[in-house]
């Protein structure tokens, strides 16, 4: 179970990255924070992110790898951290996952309607 000071920080970081990515970004494509996730005893940071369209995605990941440096500047101004953790931003699989899941009942649940029960 996370401590509050973890949550409290994954929270702020997510945050943090939702303003920065907003105020970065070309608008070239929608990057959305999920979530973060601290590990390695508070000395990473994962940002999780969508991307849309997903033919953007590894574009999306290349930028944020460019900016990653600027990112840490950013935190640094605004954040009360003795210890500014490594940052990385990876795509949320469990949010494209669930996403897939709500595709597939839709289509489901349309089959059904038609009459097509399988």
């Amino acid at each position: 179970m996370s401590s509050l000071k973890t949550v409290k920080t994954e929270a702020l970081f997510a945050e943090l990255a939702a303003e920065f990515i907003n105020r970065e970004s070309a608008g070239q494509s929608l990057i959305t924070v999920t979530g973060a996730h601290e590990s390695n005893h508070g000395h990473t940071m994962t940002i999780l992110l969508t991307v849309l369209p997903q033919s953007r995605e590894q574009a999306a990941l290349d930028f944020l790898a460019r900016k990653k440096r600027e990112f840490g500047a950013y935190v640094a101004e605004r954040a009360k951290l003795r210890f500014l953790p490594s940052t990385e931003f990876v795509l949320d699989l469990g949010e494209k996952n669930r996403q897939r899941l709500d595709e597939l009942s839709y289509e489901e649940e349309d089959r059904r309607r038609s009459g097509e029960v399988g």
